[in-house]
């Protein structure tokens, strides 16, 4: 997300005439109000960024940094893990650490709000500095100077690792920017997109744009976005988006795979059991049929007892799945799925469907003994 005013053209004869360091900001007071859109829960993170041209000297190495000699040294303000007051009175922790978990920080994060810096391995590595040394840092016009001191080592694999990342207090003082920042990174739990989420919004029907905005899509989120944060230009990172959406469409996928696979192994299973129980009673069964029980009461009963143990296995199943769910959720995905009532209902019902289709067989066989052989030991 960025200014909406950093969208618009300034060019003549295909020349881009906008400065480079000049922009529109936009305030850091109006953040909360992500976690009041209709998919706030969907909201995952977010972190703001004000970037800002720098010199520097390194007192422990007694390197100078500048932009000549370290490349596009920069400042990166942001959050790193920011406590943000929510409209609704609660507080909720974002920053790059959500946003960006795949930041590798050796040492800590810096601290909100005060002199402390994380440096990219990179410009680490060109300026000879190490974990706890100071670095004075100014923003090119040496108006003002700021001393941070080194807590953490930064491997990102991208543009980051040739900067400095401090607090965004820092990068306003240091701009001149107070409550100021240039970009925003909004992370956020989303549905892949399909055919109909691609189609332009305007070509909608009121009950399909009703549809569009009450479904967690990619393009709906950024649009709430836009509504709520006037000036901005909302985009979508399509690269992370898509390929996020891919991937999970085959891990779902195979996931039916491995269940259908799982269902038909565990009614062979339930059939062999069935068949081997119904076989070692058939003693018991001949002598409840001489003593004038019914084929029906006979498969009710064995069907009875098979379906209790499906509801025994069909409730442990399901708070192991959920353990299991939980674990491999927050471990892979970054989040945990909700334990739902409606599941268990159909967890249930799919084990007394499996244990009724797998046991018809031997329950049947049982239902047509008779009684006169079976207790003549034959």
């Amino acid at each position: 997300m960025t200014p909406q005013a950093d969208s618009l053209p300034l060019e003549i004869g295909g020349v881009d005439y906008r400065p480079v360091n000049a922009g529109a900001y936009l305030p850091e007071a109006e953040l909360p109000k992500l976690k009041t859109i209709f998919w706030h829960n969907n909201i995952m993170g977010f972190s703001p960024i004000l970037e800002v041209p720098i010199e520097a000297w390194s007192r422990a190495s007694k390197s100078w940094i500048t932009p000549a000699v370290a490349g596009k040294a920069s400042l990166i303000g942001t959050w790193a893990q920011h406590n943000v007051e929510i409209p609704d009175g609660t507080t909720y922790l974002t920053g790059v650490v959500k946003t960006n978990p795949w930041w590798d920080v050796k040492g800590q994060w810096f601290g909100e709000d005060s002199r402390q810096c994380v440096v990219g391995m990179n410009l680490l590595k060109r300026i000879g500095a190490k974990l706890g040394d100071d670095l004075n840092v100014s923003s090119g016009d040496h108006a003002k100077w700021v001393t941070l001191k080194v807590v953490g080592v930064l491997s990102s694999g991208g543009s980051e690792d040739e900067s400095v990342l401090a607090p965004l207090s820092v990068a306003q003082e240091l701009a001149g920017r107070p409550g100021r920042y240039r970009k925003l990174y909004v992370s956020a739990l989303t549905k892949p997109e399909d055919a109909f989420a691609k189609r332009d919004p305007k070509s909608f029907t009121p009950a399909e744009y009703d549809r569009w905005f009450c479904t967690p899509y990619i393009s709906s989120i950024a649009f709430q976005i836009q509504q709520e944060l006037l000036g901005t230009d909302v985009r979508v990172i399509r690269r992370v988006a898509e390929g996020e959406g891919q991937i999970l469409t085959r891990v779902r996928m195979l996931l039916w795979l491995v269940t259908g696979a799982a269902l038909l192994a565990a009614a062979l299973a339930v059939g062999a059991s069935s068949a081997a129980s119904v076989i070692e009673r058939r003693t018991e069964i001949g002598l409840m049929k001489a003593l004038g029980a019914g084929s029906g009461t006979v498969g009710f009963l064995l069907a009875a007892e098979q379906l209790l143990l499906a509801f025994v296995g069909g409730g442990a199943g399901y708070a192991l799945g959920i353990i299991l769910a939980r674990l491999l959720g927050e471990e892979i995905f970054g989040a945990a799925p909700e334990p739902s009532p409606a599941v268990f209902f159909v967890i249930i019902a799919l084990a007394a469907g499996v244990t009724i289709l797998g046991s018809a067989l031997p329950l049947r066989r049982a239902s047509r003994y008779e009684p006169a052989p079976i207790l003549r030991g034959e």
